[in-house]
């Protein structure tokens, strides 16, 4: 199975499940759906950031400072959470993320309901070489400083406006 063929639940603004659908189906005709953001932190407290591949789906090519992915038919935010942060750092036996807040994507074309977390990953990470094209733990300050010079995935960049505008 292809990452297009995976079954999503499909999702009306007040996040109930109205239907499901292939995931290639549902970017494509712009049908809200689920997905888990994760703030990885290292020992240090630095955060991994991330360039997704140019094969990627969804804003392929473009950094992230938050690990995730969609949440699968039937699957709840938590287990999505923990297993995407374990998928795209590749370690197994993180602790459970902590959930932060939840909130609606939605930049006309695309739309997705975003539980965002946290997690503290002191394992020595390998990530998906088919997620992630390059990776680093920053510290806060140069990640802020980056946000003007690099090109940000426009989910990832909201989720982070939430998080600093909540003082977290």
């Amino acid at each position: 199975m292809t990452p297009a063929d995976e079954i999503l639940d499909i999702v009306d603004e007040n996040d109930e499940v109205i239907g499901q659908a292939p995931r290639g189906e549902a970017y494509a005709r712009g049908m809200r759906h689920r997905c888990a953001f994760i703030l990885a932190r290292d020992a240090e407290g630095r955060i991994f950031v991330h360039r997704r591949t140019t094969t990627k789906l969804v804003f392929p090519s473009l950094y992230d400072m938050f690990v995730g992915g969609v949440v699968g038919a039937g699957e709840s935010y938590d287990a999505a959470a923990l297993r995407e942060a374990e998928e795209e750092l590749g370690v197994s036996g993180l602790p459970r993320p902590v959930p932060l807040f939840k909130f609606l994507y939605d930049n006309g074309e695309q739309s997705w309901w975003s539980a965002v977390y946290e997690v503290r990953c002191e394992l020595p990470v390998h990530p998906q070489a088919d997620e992630v094209a390059w990776h680093d733990f920053l510290p806060e300050e140069e990640l802020e400083r980056r946000l003007g010079e690099w090109e940000w995935t426009p989910d990832g960049l909201a989720a982070w406006q939430r998080l600093r505008e909540s003082g977290r």
